[in-house]
């Protein structure tokens, strides 16, 4: 089996995306989330994935568009997939499947029980955070969701940094963990942290949970 997958979400920039895709991450998240400090413009998403092309998976992060409008996203900016972020029922995420997932966030066992109720192979888990959609750095008790990565194909968010990673790894066995803040410039929420990047990378594959457990992200 291949390893887990590294996504490193956030990116705003086509130097950033290379940076990632060089230092051997298998997707970036390219933010279009109005309210997110990490958004980028359509033209810029499109210039980073003109920019990626096929050497790593290109996310577009969006929330509460409807299906049609997340499908013209995805379509118009030549993006592989998207991550639905925000309140999308799954009714939402149903027609843009297999190339979507949910991002559920997890703040206790209700949470992962409603997060199962989303369609599709894949899956995020990320931090329930009050007031905020994702990207907050904080991390949740990820022994909650390690019974749903047995179930799902789980991509593992939520204050995960070159640290701490291996160890999340380890408990969880998600096919694919996913970083923004923890691999940013302290300070500069929009732009990447070059050393950072590659220890978190380092670590993933260093564990061993990494070197045998398949994802994406």
């Amino acid at each position: 089996m291949a390893r887990t997958r590294i996504k490193i979400c956030g990116i705003t920039s086509v130097s950033d995306a290379l940076l990632c895709a060089d230092a051997g991450a298998d997707a970036i998240g390219v933010n279009l989330v109005p309210s997110s400090q990490r958004r980028v413009t359509e033209s810029v998403a499109r210039e980073i994935v003109e920019a990626v092309g096929r050497r790593a998976l290109v996310v577009l992060v969006t929330a509460d568009l409807d299906a049609a409008a997340n499908a013209s996203l995805r379509d118009r900016l030549g993006a592989g997939c998207l991550q639905l972020h925000g309140s999308e029922a799954p009714e939402v995420l149903r027609p843009l499947l297999p190339h979507a997932y949910k991002a559920a966030r997890i703040g206790g066992p209700d949470d992962v029980e409603a997060a199962r109720a989303f369609p599709g192979e894949y899956l995020m888990v990320d931090a329930k955070v009050p007031g905020a959609l994702g990207g907050t750095g904080t991390a949740f008790d990820w022994i909650l969701v390690a019974k749903l990565a047995t179930e799902r194909k789980l991509v593992l968010a939520g204050g995960l940094t070159p640290d701490n990673v291996a160890g999340a790894v380890a408990l969880v066995a998600p096919d694919c963990v996913d970083v923004a803040s923890g691999v940013e410039v302290t300070g500069a929420p929009r732009e990447k942290d070059a050393a950072r990047v590659h220890a978190f990378v380092a670590a993933v594959r260093a564990s061993a949970s990494g070197q045998v457990k398949s994802g994406e992200g």
